[in-house]
């Protein structure tokens, strides 16, 4: 059997596939290489993993080899650079870890959520494709620019409504960073309602229903577990946050939860700690790392908490 080819030479199928597989060498070979690199990527992506998580475990064993487990889960004050032994007791940095959360998330949420009704109910696709890049912006500042900003800007702007605020506050801090994961919660929220059927919007507009009835009462229930989803992991974005609570919310840790004075976070102490207040093999640099452990306990709980709740109550359209 031949195949006449445009130059009227008449070649068989035999010597065709023949000269096909010639010039498929090289992609042959590259098909035979890349999944050996990718599995490659794979691998160091999850040894690395596994190093930092054993560094961490065994770094705050080291820890725990001198001050007690109890006391410093339970204990009420952090005075690690006091004289003889100090103090750990870890309850002061996790109550400024969880003021700043909870400002964050009262600022985030009803702001994230109801630009996320807004762009999946109400703006059209124009408008959409203006608005969504322009809020996603801000996910992309670097941290410590929204440091500044808190101290520089916000803290004096609410000095003027508050004149006891102090300099270093948790309230600022806390209002910049959830200004920070608008776009994440505002996202992930308008994916979810997103994703709910558009049939379902058309019902309950034929059965007399407003367009605000739809979104608040068809909607917001049909995308319940993406948009719960977006808000713990909002909130875990926010325990995590480092450079704005260091430079703008002060290095006082206390069980206070008073806004307007200096608190501590957990990762602001490990930024102090890390500039070098503390000597190789002391006590204290052994904290950074239980703190560590600490919070990566808790976000680690949010984030499984997070996965639960959206294989739990999603919705199957």
């Amino acid at each position: 059997m031949a195949f006449v080819k445009s130059d009227e030479k008449k070649v068989s199928i035999r010597e065709m596939i023949k000269e096909n597989k010639s010039k498929k060498g090289a992609s042959t070979i590259i098909e035979k290489v890349m999944p050996l690199l990718l599995l490659i990527t794979a691998v160091v992506s999850v040894l690395t993993t596994v190093g930092i998580l054993f560094t961490l475990i065994f770094e705050t064993a080291t820890f725990f080899s001198r001050v007690p487990f109890f006391d410093y889960i339970t204990g009420t004050k952090w005075l690690p650079f006091v004289e003889a032994e100090g103090n750990y007791g870890v309850l002061p940095l996790i109550t400024g870890t969880l003021l700043i959360a909870f400002i964050a998330m009262a600022v985030a949420i009803p702001v994230g959520l109801g630009a996320a009704i807004f762009l999946s109910e109400y703006a059209s696709d124009r408008t959409r494709r203006i608005i969504k890049p322009i809020l996603e912006v801000l996910a992309g500042i670097p941290t410590i620019v929204y440091g500044f900003f808190a101290l520089t800007f916000v803290t004096p702007l609410l000095k003027q409504v508050i004149p006891d605020l102090g300099l270093f506050n948790a309230l600022s801090p806390g209002i910049v960073v959830g200004i920070m994961i608008i776009p994440m919660i505002a996202s992930l929220s308008e994916d979810a309602m997103s994703s709910v059927p558009r049939s379902m919007r058309e019902g309950a507009l034929a059965l007399g229903a407003t367009r605000f009835e739809v979104a608040i009462k068809v909607v917001l229930p049909a995308a319940l577990s993406g948009i719960i989803a977006s808000f713990v992991l909002g909130i875990s974005r926010a325990i995590g946050e480092t450079m704005i609570v260091t430079v703008a919310g002060g290095a006082t840790p206390t069980m206070a939860t008073d806004v307007t004075s200096s608190i501590q976070t957990m990762t602001a102490y490990i930024v102090q700690v890390a500039t070098g207040d503390a000597g190789y093999g002391t006590t204290v640099y052994y904290s950074i790392y239980a703190v560590g452990m600490t919070l990566f306990v808790f976000t680690l709980v949010m984030n499984l908490l997070a996965q639960f709740i959206t294989k739990r109550f999603r919705e199957e359209y």
